[in-house]
């Protein structure tokens, strides 16, 4: 983990592998803590290098692991996780969500508890940051304490 900043309360996060590989080629940061408030960047099921699964279930479970390690470095995890905003590339023939839905509604019970559940808003876009990619994740977290 690489902070990029930190002064007036806010801290700045770079990754290791993925987060440092976006931040040299992108200029942006994965994760933004000021007091007691995470915002994290977009997260794509990419690994290391970039490379996105061929599955979908894959890619997502994957970008919800990318999720999970950008909020552990600022000291968080998905139990903290109040707000998702989730951008879905719809591929036909059937044009809608669900895929999607049932592998991301399972993802929220299996890391957040079956008492816990975000606002959650998801967007239909024609394209995501790498050609390949289908889902991107994006978090908010409020650390209690």
């Amino acid at each position: 983990m690489r902070e990029v900043k930190k002064g007036r309360d806010v801290q700045l996060v770079v990754t290791p592998g993925a987060g440092e590989k976006l931040f040299g080629r992108l200029h942006y940061s994965q994760a933004a803590r000021f007091g007691n408030r995470v915002e994290i960047s977009g997260q794509g099921g990419w690994d290391d290098d970039l490379n996105i699964p061929g599955s979908l279930e894959e890619e997502i479970v994957t970008a919800f692991d990318n999720v999970e390690r950008t909020l552990a470095a600022v000291g968080a995890t998905w139990r903290d996780v109040v707000h998702v905003n989730s951008y879905h590339v719809i591929i036909p023939p059937d044009g809608t969500f669900q895929a999607h839905n049932v592998v991301m509604a399972d993802q929220y019970r299996k890391r957040m508890g079956g008492d816990r559940a975000p606002v959650w808003t998801q967007t239909g876009v024609t394209a995501l940051g790498l050609p390949e990619m289908r889902v991107e994740i994006r978090a908010t977290a409020i650390l209690e304490g």
